[in-house]
């Protein structure tokens, strides 16, 4: 056993979650085929597509990713018992979560993270960062350009999708990363933290999405509690003129023009986009208890150190 996959086994404490190590094995090494049959098995996509050219993968690999996804979907219908999930972050979260400089550990984090299974932030070597070619774009047809842009974070997943160059895996700096979730955010597009089970039960990476291409976003918008709120909302100020810009870019499909913008509560997921391309500054993001509570990792560790 090399040392990536030594340290990668670590996490699922020895023979007794030996299941749950290959899948996340299979996992890492075949991320886009796990996704294609996420979005063909899961989703009934008519637009999935098989990201690798026939015969580069070995029938057996197909069928043992097809059998793992399989036995994951019945589980992932709600937040009881879902082990594949994201939290959306507001990107001022986001930058925080990839220039983080020392090890953390957060466990047990209900109030953010709602879900029963793959909830922890522990992170080892959070400076090492990968970027990967996002997996559902890889498998739809025609996706959003450019592709690199779901990032890795920490050791042992960064060190496992290098040396399996997962997605044309490549390791970039925190500054790099940092530019990465800026033009994504430009474009219009969210950030998500992700948690897995077959991750160690733990947050492993930071995707930047869009909803006609993610399959957690479709997910989603279907009625599939799989995406957590930020835990803010939108808030649209007396001085909106109408101009429909916020409504063009909101990926939630979460605000309508009724002469003025509107937000509609129960699908604003609090993701700031609107706020961002707001180009009269009259909408801000608002907590709201009800929206859970932000995965804000300066504010987690400094409740952390306090309760020491």
């Amino acid at each position: 056993m090399n040392k990536n996959v030594e340290e990668f086994s670590k996490m699922f404490g020895g023979k007794k979650d030996l299941g749950k190590l290959l899948q996340g094995l299979i996992f890492a090494r075949w991320l886009s085929l796990y996704m294609y049959y996420i979005r063909k098995l899961g989703l009934a996509d008519p637009e999935a597509t098989k990201p690798y050219p026939e015969g580069v993968i070995p029938p057996e690999v197909e069928e043992m990713t097809r059998l793992a996804v399989e036995r994951m979907l019945p589980t992932e219908l709600s937040r009881e018992t879902s082990t594949y999930h994201g939290k959306v972050v507001k990107l001022d979260e986001a930058k925080a979560l990839l220039e983080l400089d020392r090890d953390i550990s957060l466990t047990n984090l209900e109030q953010v993270i709602p879900f029963k299974v793959a909830r922890d932030i522990i992170l080892k070597n959070p400076d090492h960062i990968a970027v990967i070619e996002c997996p559902c774009r890889a498998t739809k047809e025609n996706p959003c350009r450019p592709m690199d842009v779901c990032l890795a974070i920490g050791e042992p997943f960064v060190g496992l999708i290098l040396e399996y160059k997962t997605n044309k895996a490549r390791k970039i700096s925190q500054q790099e990363a940092l530019e990465i979730i800026k033009s994504e955010d430009a474009r219009g597009h969210i950030h998500s933290a992700w948690f897995k089970d077959a991750c160690g039960d733990r947050l492993y990476v930071i995707c930047n999405c869009c909803k006609c291409c993610c399959i957690g976003m479709r997910t989603h918008i279907l009625g599939i509690p799989i995406l957590a709120p930020s835990g803010y909302v939108s808030h649209i100020g007396d001085d909106c003129s109408g101009c429909g810009e916020c409504v063009e870019f909101c990926q939630f499909g979460a605000i309508v023009l009724n002469k003025r913008a509107e937000v509609i509560y129960d699908k604003c997921m609090g993701c700031g986009v609107c706020e961002s391309k707001c180009s009269l500054d009259v909408i801000s993001m608002r907590r709201d208890p009800a929206k859970g509570e932000p995965l804000d990792i300066r504010e987690l560790l400094e409740r952390s150190e306090v309760s020491k």
